[in-house]
């Protein structure tokens, strides 16, 4: 029964955040409907540069006014998973969610996710507290909430349950899985209640290929490499995070920084989505792929060592996506092939490496694309390249390295 109360309180909570995500998008670049990255183009570059200084505005006085709030502690999942026995205070833990998607909606280059799995996470720790549970079923119950979360605002259920799994609580267990499936679905189907039904990259149609099956085979640890680089990038600007006063002023520096980037660049505002579907559809030359591959990754660990909290999932992908795309350009010159598969294989390899979650990084790209067939022996291969590489440089995840220092 606890189960199927966190499932239904995350689904309800994602689509409430999704419904304040929206309107602040809204109100801020008069976004209706459609890509993001449209409404940003047609606000005009000033109105960009006032949006990301008022977003780094908010961020810096809201964090601010919620820890003098809510006193000392912290809010993110991972360390309530590994260190806090799956504890979350539920006041912080709300303020933070929903600052962290009114900054994403004003453009702030962070991932989306972050607000729900933390609500989702929360929740479900309140809930335990409710029914005096133990230890090991807290942190359980956490886990699942907060793959819950996640699962119900991409529309991914398996790959949220899975995310729990293996990048959360570090094991795939059948006796785990149960509750997982239980939530993530839950969740999933209460959000479509409010949320759209279908998938979140629109794919050209791709067909077996033997050049991306060898493409992906050698992208693989070219992408570990990528993905221990951005690790490494979440690690320097996690702890560099500003405290005390800093903390009012980083955020709008920073975001004021990244607004005036996007002057040339709009696609770093907002998550990385539209970059995502960009690349899928190869509708970025060679040069804007060179900048926007350095420029993204960038952008978004300054947004996190300013001090603001948001999601690294979608600008994992991001990344991984604009990789792949410009490798798969130098690619079809010897051998051709769909540019929509390289740039998939390499969000793929990237995500599994980053999250250290090989197979949830590959159900969570098949769900978000609706592709099985044709992709799932590329999308493997470039995986395990990409994990083999990640592993023999000790790679942490892009989770387990934004924990305390103990």
């Amino acid at each position: 029964m606890l189960a199927v109360a966190t499932g239904v309180l995350a689904g309800l909570a994602g689509a409430a955040l999704m419904v304040l995500l929206h309107a602040t998008a809204h109100l801020t670049y008069s976004y209706r409907s459609g890509d993001f990255l449209t409404a940003v183009e047609q606000a005009g570059a000033a109105r960009r540069v006032v949006a990301l200084a008022a977003a780094g505005a908010v961020a810096g006085i809201g964090w601010w006014l919620l820890r003098w709030w809510t006193g000392p502690g912290g809010s993110e999942v991972s360390t309530a998973l590994w260190r806090d026995e799956g504890r979350l205070p539920l006041r912080r833990s709300l303020g933070t969610a929903v600052l962290s998607v009114v900054i994403v909606g004003m453009g702030a280059s962070l991932g989306r996710e972050a607000a729900p799995r933390l609500t989702g996470a929360a929740l479900a720790s309140r809930l335990s507290d409710w029914a005096h549970i133990s230890t090991a079923h807290r942190r359980l119950l956490a886990a699942c909430g907060a793959g819950a979360g996640m699962a119900c605002v991409y529309n991914v259920p398996l790959g949220g349950a899975l995310l729990t799994l293996e990048a959360m609580l570090g094991v795939l267990s059948l006796r785990l899985a149960l509750p997982a499936l239980v939530t993530s679905c839950i969740a999933t189907a209460v959000s479509w209640t409010v949320l759209p039904t279908g998938p979140t990259y629109r794919l050209p149609n791709v067909g077996v290929s033997a050049s991306l099956t060898v493409f992906a085979v050698l992208i693989g640890p070219v992408a570990g490499l990528a993905a221990v680089g951005w690790v490494r990038m979440i690690r320097i600007a996690h702890r560099h995070r500003p405290t005390g006063w800093r903390l009012l002023v980083m955020p709008l520096l920073v975001f004021t920084m990244v607004g005036v980037l996007a002057v040339p660049y709009p696609q770093l505002l907002g998550n990385g989505k539209d970059i995502v579907q960009l690349t899928l559809g190869a509708q970025l030359a060679a040069p804007a792929l060179v900048a926007l591959l350095f420029l993204k990754p960038l952008a978004t660990a300054g947004s996190l060592g300013s001090g603001a909290s948001g999601g690294l999932f979608t600008p994992t992908v991001a990344t991984g996506a604009l990789l792949g795309s410009l490798a798969g350009q130098g690619w079809t010159h010897a051998w051709p092939g769909p540019a929509a598969g390289f740039a998939v294989i390499g969000a793929a390899a990237v995500l599994a490496a980053a999250m250290q979650a090989p197979v949830a990084a590959v159900v969570l790209m098949l769900e978000l694309t609706r592709t099985i067939d044709a992709l799932m022996v590329p999308l493997l291969f470039a995986v395990c390249g990409a994990m083999l590489v990640s592993r023999r440089l000790d790679t942490p995840s892009i989770y387990s390295v934004r924990l305390p220092a103990q």
